[in-house]
C-alpha cells in the first residue's frame, strides 16, 4: 500500500496539478479552411491533431473542430452562438486569412474579431488568438492595417496570441498541397508542434481559474 501511495505522490510532483485534471478541458477551434483541414483526411486537421499532441503529454483535453472553409471573420461571428456550444472551456480563434485574401477593409476584421472577443468573455469562456499575415500584393499599408489587427486586440483584451498560424509553413512548397495555401499533414504537424507551448499555457490558465 506505502508504494502506491509514493508512487501517487511522485506522479503529483512530476506533473503540473492540471496535467492529470480528470476533467477534461473543452476547447472549440473557431477557424476556417486552414485549421478545418481543407483537402486532408479528419485525423489529418489541426483540431484533432493538437489534441493528440495534448493527450499525449498528459493533458486531458477535448478539442473540437468548428472551421468552416470560406469563412470570414464575420462569417465566423455571425455563427459564434452555435460553433461554440455551452460548457466550452476555451476557444481558439484561427480567422482572418479570407479576408486577407480577399482584400476586405482590415476594419471590418477588427471589428469581427473585437465582437467575437468581447461575447466569448461575456460567456465567461477563455480565447486564444491566432494571427494571420496579409500577402504582399495589397500593399504596404494595407498590409500594415491588417497585420496589427491580432496584437492590438490581444494587448486591448488580454489574450494569449500566437502571432502567425501558419509559422514555418507559409511559402513551403513542400508543405502545402498544390493550392501553395492549405497546409499538408506534414505543415499541420510543424503548425502544431510551434503553437504547442501557447496552447499548453491557454490550458494551464484555464485550469487555474476552474480551482
Amino acid at each position: 500500500m506505502h508504494i502506491a501511495v509514493l508512487m501517487l505522490a511522485f506522479m503529483t510532483v512530476a506533473n503540473p496539478a492540471w496535467a492529470g485534471a480528470t476533467k477534461p478541458v473543452k476547447l472549440v477551434v473557431l477557424g476556417d479552411s486552414l485549421s478545418a483541414g481543407l483537402g486532408l483526411p479528419a485525423p489529418e486537421a489541426f483540431p484533432q491533431k493538437l489534441q493528440k499532441a495534448l493527450r499525449d503529454k498528459g493533458i486531458a483535453v477535448e478539442v473540437t473542430n468548428a472551421g468552416v472553409s470560406g469563412d470570414t471573420t464575420s462569417g465566423g461571428r455571425d455563427r459564434l452562438d452555435w460553433s461554440v456550444p455551452d460548457g466550452t472551456d476555451g476557444v481558439i480563434v484561427e480567422l482572418g486569412a479570407n479576408d486577407a485574401l480577399r482584400g476586405l477593409d482590415p476594419d471590418l476584421a477588427r471589428a469581427a474579431l473585437t465582437d467575437i472577443v468581447q461575447r466569448l468573455k461575456a460567456r465567461k469562456i477563455s480565447v486564444m488568438l491566432c494571427g494571420m499575415l496579409a500577402p504582399p500584393n495589397y500593399g504596404a499599408e494595407y498590409a500594415a492595417r491588417f497585420n496589427s489587427i491580432y496584437p492590438d486586440l490581444a494587448k486591448q483584451f488580454d489574450v494569449p496570441l500566437y502571432p502567425f498560424f501558419l509559422e514555418g509553413v507559409a511559402a513551403d512548397a513542400k508543405l502545402n498541397q498544390p493550392d501553395g495555401i492549405h497546409p499538408t499533414a506534414e505543415g499541420v504537424d510543424i503548425i502544431v508542434r510551434r503553437i504547442m507551448p501557447t496552447v499548453e499555457a491557454f490550458i494551464g490558465t484555464i485550469a487555474e481559474q476552474r480551482r
